[in-house]
C-alpha cells in the first residue's frame, strides 16, 4: 500500500527550467503509472524515465501520494482547456452531466492510472498535498460555470464537493469492476440531476 503523503510540503518550480523538470516528472509518471500501480512504482524509476535525479523528485514530491495527486491535477487542467460550449437550450445539469461522462471515459481508458490518481488524490492531506485544492478549486469552476452560477452560495459549494465525491465514488466502482460504462453514466446524470438542478433551475 502506498504510504500517507508525507508531511513535507512540495517545493514550487519557479524558472522555465524548474517547471520542465516537473513536466517531465508527471509525463513520466504517468506513462509508468498507466502501466503499473500505484503499489509497484517506484521513484527512482519515474526519475530516472524523466531524466532528474532522485533527489529533484522528491524535491517536487515528497510521496507517490504528492506525484500522483499531481498528476491528477494536470489531467483536469487538460480536461478544463479542452471543455467547449454546451448546446444551445441544453440544461445546466445535463451540461455538466455531459462533461463528467466525457471525464469519465477518458480517465476509465486508462483504468491502471486511474486507480491510482484517485488513490492518491482520496489519500492526499489537502494541508500538505497543494494540489488538491488545485483539483477542488478546477472542479468547482467547471462545475458552476456551466450551471451559470457565478457568484456561488456556501450551498452550492457544498453540492459541488458532493457532486464530486459522488463522482469519485462512481469512477472507484467500475475501477473495481462493479459497475459498468452504462451504469456510470446513468448514476452521474442521476447525480447531477438530483444535486443540480434545482440550484440551476433557481437562478
Amino acid at each position: 500500500m502506498a504510504r500517507i503523503a508525507s508531511a513535507r510540503l512540495s517545493a514550487e518550480p519557479s524558472s522555465p527550467e524548474q517547471h520542465d523538470r516537473r513536466r517531465r516528472i508527471l509525463r513520466a509518471a504517468a506513462r509508468i503509472g498507466g502501466e503499473k500501480s500505484l503499489e509497484r512504482v517506484q521513484m527512482h524509476e519515474v526519475a530516472k524515465a524523466a531524466g532528474v535525479a532522485i533527489g529533484t523528485l522528491y524535491r517536487y514530491f515528497p510521496s507517490k501520494i504528492h506525484l500522483f495527486t499531481a498528476v491528477m491535477a494536470a489531467q483536469v487542467d487538460r480536461f478544463e482547456e479542452g471543455i467547449t460550449r454546451p448546446a444551445p437550450g441544453t440544461p445546466p445539469e445535463e451540461a455538466v452531466a455531459d462533461l463528467l461522462v466525457r471525464a469519465s471515459q477518458q480517465l476509465l481508458a486508462q483504468p491502471v492510472l486511474a486507480a491510482s490518481m484517485l488513490h492518491a488524490s482520496n489519500a492526499a492531506n489537502g494541508a500538505t498535498v497543494a494540489d488538491t485544492g488545485r483539483i477542488d478549486g478546477t472542479f468547482r469552476e467547471i462545475v458552476l460555470r456551466t450551471v451559470g452560477i457565478e457568484v456561488p452560495t456556501a450551498q452550492d459549494v457544498t453540492l459541488v464537493r458532493l457532486l464530486m465525491q459522488c463522482w469519485y465514488g462512481v469512477l472507484q466502482s467500475s475501477l473495481n469492476g462493479r459497475a459498468s460504462m452504462a451504469d456510470v453514466e446513468s448514476d452521474i446524470r442521476l447525480a447531477c440531476n438530483l444535486l443540480l438542478a434545482p440550484r440551476s433551475n433557481s437562478h
